[in-house]
């Protein structure tokens, strides 16, 4: 394109030239010389003052503004297409998946990191968790299943690897083995120094003591009596204005949470978004046997509109929350009138 600008103002440029010099050059009727040095002056003033107006008042700058913009989607896009022609390599693949996460494209991740499982023979510990860890995202049920049992796979190919043996303990306690939830929760808090992390393997290790002694058919924690009965009950309705934001089809997901206890929700479950609807959440809709709702807790019962499918939060899902007190509140309810950030 600039190419052709230039030759195109040269060629008009060379005939104005040839207009105004020509004349200059040739010989005249009154025997006089012809005016040589005054053309050659001319033809200066022409080509170079031309060229200096244009530098001076042109906002064209020269640039190939073609290009594609390097964002998170367009360089994604460039290497999944690559991908698809070649056959790409293990830490390539993995970059692939890494980047789906980031946009929120669940499924595609998921393809990607069990490609670049499938490629390493199951030998690669970052490909069996990050595929684990996005089937937790799009089903938080899978820890329980498909991923605890990956989980433990990978801390089979790295014992070593931290994030395994978090997500694994958390899966053992999901299948009631708390005697192996709670020696990994041990072996991390052994040379755990950040505090936050610490109050999170310890609440963790204590549900694990909890799940034992129930399951020993000793003393169980103190919140499980009540835990019998003990129920949330919410009137869930759309904010008119986030009608047009919810697809057909879209997932509901109303979970129960203790703001000051960190992890998996004491309660969730997963309805169709199709409002108003009234919901119950009880002990049996407990993602871990040793965090169940029980009457005297304070919990923040949020109902999120999942865009992506997936039970964590996305940027711009439309959700409502309320405090419930279980064991005195009754039917509360619940607009779902703010966008996640």
């Amino acid at each position: 394109m600039i190419l052709a600008f230039i030759l195109i103002a040269g060629t008009l440029a060379a005939g104005a030239a040839v207009l105004v010099v020509l004349p200059l050059l040739r010989r005249r009727q009154d025997a006089r010389p012809a005016a040589a040095v005054t053309a050659v002056v001319w033809l200066l003033v022409m080509l170079l003052g031309g060229a200096g107006l244009y530098a001076a008042f042109s906002n064209y700058t020269w640039t190939d503004n073609t290009r594609v913009a390097d964002t998170p989607a367009a360089m994604t896009a460039r290497l999944a297409s690559r991908l698809a022609r070649e056959t790409g390599s293990v830490d390539e693949w993995l970059q692939l998946g890494r980047s789906y996460v980031v946009l929120g494209q669940y499924p595609l991740a998921l393809r990607a990191f069990q490609r670049a499982d499938r490629m390493a023979n199951g030998t690669n510990a970052e490909a069996i968790m990050s595929t684990a860890e996005v089937l937790v995202q799009q089903d938080v049920e899978e820890l329980r299943g498909r991923a605890g049992r990956m989980f433990e796979r990978a801390l089979e190919v790295d014992p070593g690897s931290r994030k395994a043996k978090f997500y694994s303990a958390f899966a053992a306690l999901g299948r009631d083995e708390p005697a192996l939830a709670r020696q990994r929760f041990d072996e991390m808090l052994a040379d755990e120094r950040d505090p936050d992390v610490r109050g999170l393997l310890e609440k963790g290790r204590d549900s694990a003591r909890q799940q034992e002694a129930r399951l020993a058919g000793g003393d169980a924690p103190a919140a499980a009596p009540n835990s019998a009965g003990a129920r949330i009950a919410v009137h869930v309705t759309l904010a008119p204005d986030l009608a047009a934001k919810v697809p057909a089809g879209a997932a509901l997901f109303v979970a129960a949470r203790d703001p000051q206890a960190p992890g998996p929700p004491f309660a969730v479950k997963r309805l169709a978004a199709q409002f108003p609807v009234d919901v119950e959440l009880t002990a049996a809709d407990a993602m871990m046997p040793s965090r169940r709702i029980a009457a005297g807790q304070q919990l923040d019962v949020v109902a999120r509109v999942a865009l992506g499918g997936t039970p964590t939060a996305s940027s711009g899902d439309p959700f409502g929350q309320v405090s419930y007190h279980v064991g005195r509140d009754g039917r509360l309810n619940i607009v779902i009138d703010r966008l996640a950030p």
